[in-house]
């Protein structure tokens, strides 16, 4: 049963958790914003946006959307080759038309086609390009891995480091067990206390940096989309990408954020398409990143005692507030803090048991995520995405066309062939195969099962039945309806 909307049915509970996710995205926003290379004013716009905007279209209780570490590959790579931020805020917004789009087509079923090994190999993809991304950020370098020997700076690499054990060490404090309290704001509070020590040496290129003048400055200084882009279908091309990425991770989250409510409440799918596509050309419109439904936020959501949408109303609100208020506070916060909070996000998203999960579900699921991987990190998200399930697919034909059928000989030594999937063109291999191994004179029984059996494997089935006669095999079949087939079609 589909949830039905009362937004403000638990203000004083919502308006708790609002200020614990609120705690947790702010962070997260500037985070991803630096991982994707662009001002950290547009990783608040789209908290911002997704905040205020999805909950009032949405009907998923419990998810919070924001700027999400999964798209920052794609962010990256698209502000390049698009040739800039304005030209890639015209396909966000274009992405968010695409996305209210499937949500008008109720095309949320289908994210349930990728197979799940695809899934998690590009994830793990993700997380593999985040971390190495954000390494030479954490030791206070500008450019790449190549320029950390000559960049190195002590300081940073110092608030890292400590924000790193802060991160990984807060659940073994006394404090570890006040479940509210956000590890990566006290990284955040602590790293930025520690940079105003001079003997640090920071520089002002390494912290936050975010217009102070009020809200005409923060007006001035918002990213406009670059509408003259929207001729250009590369432009078309970035958008259409962002809103297969989005929607798909969309839809996860969604999916497992439904499993930790405690209420088990289902959230529509097709509705949260629509919120999120609305989000998404309102944030491109106004400067911000990309958005989507995120676990972490959502998490941190149920865990606070969340129970509406208002929850996620309230983090937008105190979001805004912090930007138009306290931006003088967000910019003493260390890029080297900042980048060991997505280093985590990162190493979670391809820990070294998701690699070992795959190796042990054997090469059916290693081999598609593997690839996928690899095609991710050479290429491109999308162009993996499909690369990866393309092999899936070849996985699944093989697997279709070796298993469909079970054979054995039983005491009496009759065959027993069972269909034990669907028999359809692509089982023919794998059936005549079987069929092969019955010798002259033996006794065959052929059960469909009540499986699917489509002609082609009849006519196969009719043309063995034709060559049995000549072989003195005794064939009975069972459960397949053989009226129209005819021999000589798959022998």
């Amino acid at each position: 049963m589909h949830h039905k909307p009362s937004m403000f049915g638990f203000i004083k509970q919502d308006s708790i958790a609002g200020i614990v996710v609120f705690l947790v995205a702010l962070p997260l926003c500037l985070g991803i914003a630096v991982a994707c290379g662009v001002p950290p004013l547009s990783g608040l716009i789209a908290g911002i946006v997704g905040g205020i905007v999805v909950p009032f279209i949405s009907r998923a209780p419990l998810s919070v959307t924001g700027p999400a570490a999964g798209l920052t590959s794609i962010v990256l790579m698209e502000v390049q080759a698009l040739g800039g931020l304005a030209p890639f805020l015209s396909a966000v917004i274009i992405a968010g038309a695409l996305q209210f789009l499937l949500g008008v087509l109720r095309s949320g079923r289908f994210a349930a086609l990728v197979p799940s090994a695809v899934i998690k190999g590009m994830l793990a993809a993700i997380g593999i390009t985040i971390v190495y991304k954000q390494l030479p950020v954490l030791v206070g370098v500008d450019g790449g891995l190549g320029d950390i020997a000559s960049q190195f700076n002590t300081g940073a690499a110092l608030l890292g480091a400590v924000s790193l054990a802060i991160l990984y060490g807060w659940k073994y404090t006394p404090f570890g067990r006040f479940k509210l309290v956000s590890p990566a704001l006290v990284a955040v509070i602590v790293a930025s206390l520690l940079a105003e020590l001079p003997w640090l040496a920071l520089q002002a290129h390494h912290f936050v940096e975010i217009p102070t003048g009020g809200v005409q400055s923060l007006f001035a200084a918002l990213p406009r989309p670059d509408f003259a882009a929207f001729l250009v279908p590369a432009t078309w091309i970035a958008g259409g990408t962002i809103a297969i990425v989005a929607s798909i991770e969309t839809l996860l989250s969604l999916q497992a954020v439904d499993r930790l409510d405690p209420l088990k409440r289902h959230s529509p799918p097709d509705r949260e398409l629509l919120a999120q596509g609305a989000a998404n050309a309102v944030s491109g419109f106004l400067g911000g990143l990309p958005v989507t439904s995120v676990i972490v936020r959502s998490g941190a959501n149920v865990a606070a005692g969340g129970r509406e949408r208002f929850s996620a109303l309230f983090h937008g609100v105190l979001l805004l507030v912090a930007v138009l208020f306290a931006a003088t506070l967000l910019n003493l916060i260390p890029l080297a803090c900042l980048a060991a909070v997505l280093v985590q996000v990162g190493l979670n998203l391809c820990k070294p048991a998701l690699f070992t999960t795959q190796y042990k579900l054997g090469l059916t699921q290693l081999l598609p995520f593997a690839i996928t991987i690899a095609a991710v990190l050479a290429l491109d998200l999308l162009k993996g995405v499909i690369i990866g399930i393309v092999v899936g697919i070849c996985f699944i034909l093989y697997e279709n066309s070796r298993k469909a059928v079970v054979a054995s000989k039983d005491a009496a030594g009759v065959w027993q062939m069972r269909f034990r999937r669907d028999g359809t063109f692509l089982s023919k291999p794998g059936i005549l195969s079987t069929l092969d191994e019955v010798k002259d004179g033996d006794e065959v029984v052929i059960d469909g099962g009540g499986e699917y059996v489509d002609h082609d494997i009849k006519e196969v089935i009719a043309t063995f039945i034709e060559d049995a006669h000549n072989r003195n095999i005794k064939v009975s079949v069972i459960g397949i309806d053989m009226s129209g087939a005819s021999a000589g079609g798959g022998h």
